[in-house]
Order: structure tokens, then C-alpha cells, then sequence
């Protein structure tokens, strides 16, 4: 049972990777796609490209994330639980996809664990360590604090961006942004890379320790190119139903204001991967950094009902996935224990 458990938890996880991939590269060709830098198709190879390098590099950082994320206990409940959480960002990042909405895979993993640790302590197993700091590090402060960030600074850049360029013919701006547009696409899915890969890569650390797989504190090298190749693969899809939401109905940016936001929210995905190591949703940033753009503007740029539906699945994300994450654990822990 325990081998099992083991490659359901792997082949889940790895689901889970190519569906963040799928869903996520919409925040690197969104804008580039908009502002016609790039074509479709070569948008998307370009940011599957960048996806994969940092996937890579992020091996490293998987390990210090797994220690910030959840104290399992060491029970037979491990593998379920992880089972439970990661099932849940699955169905409810494939749903997300499908309405079209862009939502943190971050905050829906880590609302699925919590979802099922909670359920496992309900009955009477051990208390999962590192449970209040998950639900304020990991999902409350990320989900306020880091669009509002994004929001405010990507606003305050966009004045002096255009002031710059106020004696420039617009269509040499234009040609301009869009050129420095192809760069921000590769840093944001870069960033992407740098900040996912992570979440996916930890949870298999901890299902291989769990099944005793693994020794504590090590790290198979298969785990790392796993998770790269399958986001990857999730980012080649392309997700262009939230790729429209973000580029068309949510918010119209010109190419200058839409290089602002990626710009700013590639730094912030850096800033947050390697030098505070600070997990930072990639939709969070992106979009709340488009927003911010484009919220200036003198014409009705933004939907504002559109924005509205995406506010409410930020908030219902993790709430969600936590109710689904214990009712699967719940439904498992018969067959399981």
C-alpha cells in the first residue's frame, strides 16, 4: 500500500506541475501576444524555454521550502495527506483553467494540505507541526500583501515610464516596447520557473521520505528534471483561455505600460525566489502588476466585473481546496489506515 500511495503521490504531483504550467504561462504571453511582439507560437516556445531554466535552477531551493511548508509527523498518514492536498490543487486548478480565471497553484496546494492535515487531526492523529505559520506565511499574507505591492508599484512606475517617452512618437514607442517586451516574457517565465518548480518538487521530497524512499534531507536528481520537464510540457499547452482573460478582457494595456508589468513583477519573482525565499504567487504578481498599468489610464481600460470575478476566486481558492483537501483525506483514511 505504502508503494502505491507513493506513486499516486508522484503522478498527482507531477499532474499538478503540467497543470500549473498550462495555466500560469498565460502571465508571460499575455501582454507580449496583446501588444503583438510576438507571435503566439513563438511566445509560448520562448517562455517554455525560460520555464525550463529556471525550473532547474530551482532544485536547490526546493529543500528550504520543504522545512517552511508543513511538519509532517512521521505516521502512516503522511503519503494520504499529501495525496489529499494535491489532489485537490489539481481539480481545482483544472476548474479554474476551465473557467478561464487566473488563481494561485501556490494557494491551492498549500489550501489542499492544510485542508488535510486539519481533517487528520480531527481524528486524533498527531497535530501537524507548522500549520498556523502555513496559513499566514504560505496563503493569508502572500494573498494580501504581494498583488497590492505589485498593484501600487506597477501604478507608480507607469508615470514616469510615460513621461519618459513623452517626446516620442508613439509608434516609436510602441516598436520599442514591443521589442523589450520579448525579454520580460522570457524573465517572467523565468521567475516562474524559479518560484513553481518549487511547491512541486517539495512535495515529492516529502512523499519519499515519508515511503522511506528517500534519506532525510536528501534529494534524488530525477525529482528536479520530473518536475521541469512536466511544467514544461503544461507551458508548450499554451493556456489560452486565461491568456485571453488577462490580455483582452480583463484590462487593455499599450505595449510600454504592458513591459512595466512584466518587468516589475519578473523583479519581484526574483526578489522572492533567491533573495528572501519567499514563496510569491506568479498570478498574483502578474496580474495585479497589469492592473496596475493599465488602472492610470484616462480611457475605461479595465473590466471592472471581470476583475471582480478574479478577486473572488483569489479569496475562494484556498478556502475551497482546504474543504476538498479534508474530504478527500477523510474519504481516504479508510482505505489507507
Amino acid at each position: 500500500m505504502t508503494t502505491l500511495l507513493l506513486v499516486l503521490v508522484v503522478l498527482l504531483t507531477g499532474a499538478f506541475a503540467f497543470l500549473n504550467g498550462a495555466r500560469d504561462v498565460s502571465n508571460a504571453v499575455a501582454v507580449t501576444v496583446r501588444a503583438r511582439s510576438l507571435t503566439p507560437t513563438v511566445a509560448v516556445g520562448l517562455a517554455a524555454l525560460f520555464n525550463l531554466i529556471g525550473a532547474l535552477i530551482s532544485t536547490p531551493f526546493a529543500l528550504a521550502f520543504s522545512d517552511r511548508l508543513l511538519g509532517i509527523p512521521a505516521t502512516r498518514n503522511e503519503l494520504p495527506l499529501l495525496l489529499a492536498g494535491v489532489l485537490s490543487a489539481c481539480l481545482w486548478g483544472a476548474y479554474q483553467w476551465r473557467r478561464g480565471l487566473p488563481s494561485s497553484s501556490t494557494h491551492a496546494l498549500v489550501g489542499g494540505l492544510v485542508g488535510a492535515a486539519a481533517a487528520s487531526t480531527l481524528l486524533g492523529h498527531p497535530v501537524i507541526s507548522g500549520l498556523g505559520a502555513s496559513l499566514w506565511l504560505q496563503v493569508f499574507l502572500p494573498l494580501l500583501v504581494s498583488p497590492v505591492i505589485a498593484f501600487t508599484a506597477a501604478l507608480l512606475l507607469t508615470y514616469p515610464a510615460v513621461w519618459a517617452a513623452r517626446y516620442s512618437q508613439p509608434s516609436l514607442v510602441h516598436l520599442r516596447a514591443r521589442r523589450a517586451l520579448s525579454v520580460s516574457t522570457a524573465a517572467v517565465a523565468f521567475g516562474h520557473g524559479l518560484q513553481d518548480a518549487q511547491r512541486s518538487t517539495t512535495v515529492i521530497l516529502l512523499a519519499l521520505a515519508a515511503s522511506g524512499a528517500a534519506a532525510d534531507g536528501g534529494q534524488p536528481g530525477w525529482v528536479g528534471i520530473f518536475i521541469a520537464v512536466l511544467l514544461t510540457g503544461g507551458t508548450l499547452v499554451g493556456g489560452w483561455r486565461i491568456s485571453h482573460t488577462l490580455g483582452f478582457r480583463l484590462v487593455r494595456v499599450d505595449p510600454l505600460r504592458g513591459f512595466v508589468a512584466q518587468l516589475l513583477s519578473s523583479a519581484m519573482l526574483f526578489i522572492g525566489a533567491i533573495g528572501l525565499h519567499l514563496p510569491l504567487s506568479t498570478t498574483h504578481t502578474v496580474t495585479s502588476a497589469i492592473v496596475g498599468t493599465g488602472f492610470g489610464q484616462r480611457f475605461a481600460a479595465m473590466d471592472r466585473r471581470t476583475w471582480l470575478r478574479v478577486l473572488a476566486a483569489w479569496v475562494v481558492t484556498p478556502l475551497a481546496t482546504a474543504a476538498a483537501g479534508a474530504v478527500f483525506f477523510l474519504a481516504l483514511s479508510p482505505v489507507t489506515g
